[in-house]
């Protein structure tokens, strides 16, 4: 089961701050299709939002087809994000979290690895790879 949490200060939107913790889960293999949602009644008891930011998310979700609404019994995913297997996935990100505590011990702080990751990211993308 996915938990939200909402950051106040990141200039984006309730509802997509939930679409894209849902994409995210979708990516990582934490969400998998069959998966049911939590209800909008059970997501508005845990971030005090309103029910219809709730009902947006996940309507932007079924638009892109990622979920399915079905009436009486909630909403459940229809299909994943991704194409890495979850062993390589799991893999991908050991690797990568022994790179970043490489990068602590080095004395870089977290700002510090965002910008290589990101610029690393961006470079990638220029070549066509990503």
């Amino acid at each position: 089961m996915i938990h939200f949490h909402l950051d106040p200060r990141s200039g984006v939107s309730t509802y997509m701050q939930l679409v894209q913790q849902i994409k995210h889960a979708l990516r990582l293999g934490l969400l998998e299709p069959g998966d049911r949602l939590p209800t909008a009644g059970e997501v508005v008891a845990a971030l005090a939002i309103n029910p219809n930011t709730v009902l947006k998310a996940y309507r932007e979700l079924e638009r892109e087809g990622l979920v399915t609404a079905r009436p009486g019994l909630g909403t459940f995913v229809e299909r994943t994000l991704g194409d890495a297997s979850p062993v390589a996935r799991a893999r991908l990100g050991r690797q990568l979290a022994g790179w970043m505590r490489t990068a602590y011990g080095a004395g870089l702080a977290r700002e510090d690895i965002e910008a290589l990751f990101t610029a690393a990211l961006r470079e990638i993308a220029q070549e066509g790879v990503a």
